[in-house]
């Protein structure tokens, strides 16, 4: 029987690609081509023959470094680029031969030549905004000197007391000009004016009165324009002030209380002749200077566009010398023989390509030696590979996420492409809800080709990733919805006429006394006279929660059968014996007979109460099942299902630990009088002795192991049998949930005759229908869904201890990063 399966074509996806472990010598003068290229081609996953050394002491660690000295450079490069709001210009075709020395030198004079623009630039935006808030502070100052002009001010002193330098050249002289207006007083009332933030005249006011004790006179008015913050970059608004006082020490205070808060003070003239020059001269500089900045702003907009153009081609360059150099590190580096020895893992159908890649790397590089590849044995466990498409990826995901499959072991995802849509759909099952998932599906997988080149939020991707998840699980949906014959919890007649009818003719007495059947049944799905009836409820019940018994035996049974099928690939007849077997007899024992009488039941239409009869199947097997009694011969089957079930836990316990532990004996039995070893260090220190295997096993560990497998499955076929009982508690609640909507907010605002109220209680049905019923109870479908797969139907037949194949691939780098 097993020569029958083996003989069996292979189903794709059912086992892992299968590999093979290699090893390749190459010369140091096409290391870096041959790299290159099995990059390019992604199908070959290298070992790190120096994870004993630290970065720092690798052979490319220098180029390492200068390849993230230049990644930070277009880092730079990207940020300024957004920042002037400009758009990079799609990647060109790439060049294969990288000049990394003429890359790293073009990208410093660029970086040099952007900082000192930049330098400029933020120079002359100071002066600017200094001279923008001198000139408001002229405007807006003048005008509370004007209104005290009946106090006696010292103009001259004022002034020189608040001169403050700018970075402008020509600042200076005007400021000159204005300190030397007016004699020099001694006494009298003085004041200082400036400019600052309005989120902080508040405060900065009632400061200056604390610090005054009041002695102050504080007037402000806000400025007419938006200033640039140089930090921030964006627009502030500010306030003109003009504090009047009285002494030097007041002065000293306001002065470092306006430093302390970020105001900038400017001297204003008194006499209206000296502030209209001083304002004209300002105003002269500011139209200078914003045409200096235009000027500077294009030429800077002009060399980033011309970074722009070629950025996307420098980073990917980048990063794939980096990641080769990175490769190139993990390969051994013989000085005497000046070649790299890499190892590897590639899959047995890319031989030929990875032979013709390194080939053409030879040619290519004029090298007088050749790539050297041959493959080795393995001790290890080889990666797992399965080649997806972009329909079954998702499922592949699904099951990943638990654990990666062992290497060549049963996958899962071959049955979950089914499975798992379809248990979603029994708990979700309504086909008007169905139909809106599938437009949702249908819209992401119309414009798959758009969205795939666009960077998505993370929901949106995980979206987008499980599209074809979402088209089936909405198929199913229909189809399990026009089972139960739900359009938003409303039942129709699609199929023709219903089977029952009222016993009165206005059907008054539904709820109480039920219904008469007066025709054959119901073609397809729930007849839709269930609904309203005073037996609907029992009814579901009773079809959902057997339906989901049925459900999951039958799962629960194809991972056991998978467990069958992983043994006889991997010829291991004791687990066949010792394992499915006894696994099988435990659970139809047990479960499968539970099965049995509830197809029984519906097909014979009996009374028998099923809960009765698995119950005294084990207090009283003995005793007569009277009226419970579904077939001729049920006793004695139930006896004997009982006892087979007894044996079945010590047939899953006992035997094979010690059939192990026989195995073992036997195996090495008599080793010690083989072939002498030079000394006794050789036999301790070789891998395949039979001292070093008799070592690794222990019959306790192993005993151990089994009894908790065993009690494992002896207790989780119970737990997990009622584990499937969501699959009817999640459909009800999905089923009441709509009906309540429907009923108790569309038909209830639909009774009354306004048109307000009608409107409020649609948009309320659609809220609670798209928000509550289509997310979070697709969400929570979708969970428990889950969770009857990794835990009900995998632990049955998958480890999940296995690790992916991850080869160097220029593509996935390229996906990582974005």
């Amino acid at each position: 029987m097993m020569n029958m399966w083996r003989n069996l074509p292979e189903m794709d996806l059912m086992r892992s690609e299968k590999m093979t472990f290699c090893q390749l010598i190459i010369p140091v003068e096409s290391a870096h081509r041959a790299v290159t290229y099995l990059g390019e081609l992604g199908l070959l996953q290298f070992r790190d023959l120096n994870d004993d050394k630290s970065p720092f002491q690798r052979t490319f660690v220098n180029q390492v470094k200068r390849c993230a000295e230049m990644s930070r450079k277009l880092r730079f490069f990207k940020d300024q680029i957004q920042k002037a709001g400009l758009l990079s210009s799609g990647v060109p075709t790439l060049q294969p031969d990288v000049d990394l020395e003429a890359l790293e030198v073009q990208l410093a004079e660029h970086e040099h030549e952007l900082i000192e623009m930049n330098a400029n630039s933020e120079k002359l935006q100071q002066t600017y905004n200094e001279l923008l808030e001198f000139k408001m502070v002229l405007q807006k100052a003048g005008g509370f000197l004007v209104s005290g002009k009946s106090y006696e001010t010292a103009e001259g002193r004022e002034l020189d007391e608040n001169v403050y330098p700018s970075d402008y050249p020509d600042s200076a002289s005007l400021l000159e000009q204005a300190t030397q207006s007016g004699p020099a007083i001694t006494s009298g009332l003085r004041f200082i004016s400036g400019i600052i933030p309005k989120s902080k005249v508040l405060l900065f006011e009632r400061m200056l009165f604390r610090a005054t004790r009041g002695n102050l006179l504080f007037n402000q008015e806000p400025a007419d324009d938006l200033i640039l913050d140089p930090i921030s970059s964006e627009m502030v608004e500010k306030i003109v002030f003009v504090v009047f006082f009285s002494g030097e020490q007041a002065r000293t205070k306001i002065l470092k209380i306006c430093e302390a808060f970020g105001a900038n003070c400017y001297p204003v003239p008194e006499d209206l002749t000296k502030q209209s020059q001083i304002t004209q001269e300002v105003l002269s500089r500011l139209s200078e200077l914003e045409t200096t900045l235009d000027v500077g702003i294009r030429h800077r907009n002009a060399a980033l566009h011309s970074i722009g153009f070629h950025l996307a081609l420098w980073m990917n360059m980048v990063k794939r010398e980096k990641a080769v150099f990175d490769t190139l590190n993990m390969l051994n580096f013989d000085v005497t023989k000046k070649c790299l020895v890499g190892e590897g893992w590639c899959p047995v159908f890319a031989k030929p390509q990875i032979q013709e890649a390194l080939q053409r790397a030879t040619f290519d590089s004029n090298s007088q030696v050749g790539v050297i590849f041959h493959f080795m044995e393995a001790v290890e466990s080889p990666p797992t590979y399965f080649r997806t498409n972009a329909f079954t990826n998702a499922y592949q995901e699904i099951v990943d996420a638990y654990g990666v499959a062992k290497y060549q072991e049963a996958n899962p995802a071959v049955y979950t492409v089914i499975t798992f849509p379809f248990l979603f759909a029994v708990m979700f099952g309504d086909w008007g809800h169905g139909i809106c998932l599938l437009i949702g599906a249908l819209v992401l997988i119309a414009r798959e080709g758009k969205l795939s080149s666009q960077k998505l939020g993370s929901f949106m991707e995980m979206l987008f990733g499980g599209r074809y998840v979402l088209l089936l699980m909405s198929l199913f949906s229909i189809y399990c919805g026009l089972i139960y014959n739900e359009f938003f919890s409303v039942p129709y007649h699609i199929f023709g006429a219903s089977a029952y009818r009222c016993r009165d003719t206005e059907c008054s007495e539904a709820h109480t006394i039920g219904l008469i059947k007066y025709r054959d049944a119901y073609p397809f799905g729930v007849d839709p006279s269930w609904r309203g009836s005073r037996s609907e409820l029992p009814f579901l019940n009773s079809l959902k929660m057997k339906m989901s018994i049925l459900f999951g035996i039958a799962q629960m049974n194809l991972g056991i059968m998978l467990s069958y099928f992983n043994s006889i690939f991997f010829n291991n007849s004791l687990d066949i014996r010792y394992q499915f077997v006894p696994q099988m007899i435990f659970l139809n024992s047990l479960f499968g007979y539970l099965s049995l009488l509830i197809i029984v039941k519906w097909c014979t239409g009996s009374q028998a109460d099923l809960y009765h009869v698995m119950i005294y199947m084990f207090l009283s097997p003995f005793d007569d099942l009277g009226e419970n009694e579904l077939f001729w011969g049920q006793r004695p089957l139930q006896i004997l299902l009982l006892l087979a079930a007894l044996v079945a836990v010590p047939w899953m316990l006992f035997p094979k630990p010690f059939i192990l532990r026989k195995r073992h004996a036997e195996r090495f039995q008599g080793r010690t009088y083989g072939i002498l070893r030079s000394t006794e260090m050789d036999s301790d220190s070789e891998p395949g002795s039979a001292r070093h295997h008799e070592e690794e096993f222990n019959f306790s560990e192993v005993f151990v192991h089994q009894m908790i497998h065993s009690i494992e499955f002896v207790l989780g076929s119970v737990s997990n049998t009622a584990s499937y009982l969501r699959l009817w508690a999640l459909s009800l609640a999905h089923s009441e949930l709509s009906t309540v909507f429907y009923e108790k907010v569309l038909l209830l605002a639909w009774g009354y005759d306004n048109f307000i109220i009608r409107l409020v209680g649609l948009a309320v049905f659609a809220f609670a229908t798209a928000f509550i019923l289509l997310m979070m109870e697709t969400l929570s479908a979708f969970l428990h869904a889950l969770r009857l797969h990794w835990v009900e139907f995998q632990n049955k037949f998958y480890g999940g201890d296995g690790y992916k194949f991850k080869p160097f691939s220029f593509a996935a780098i390229a996906d990582d990063e974005d």
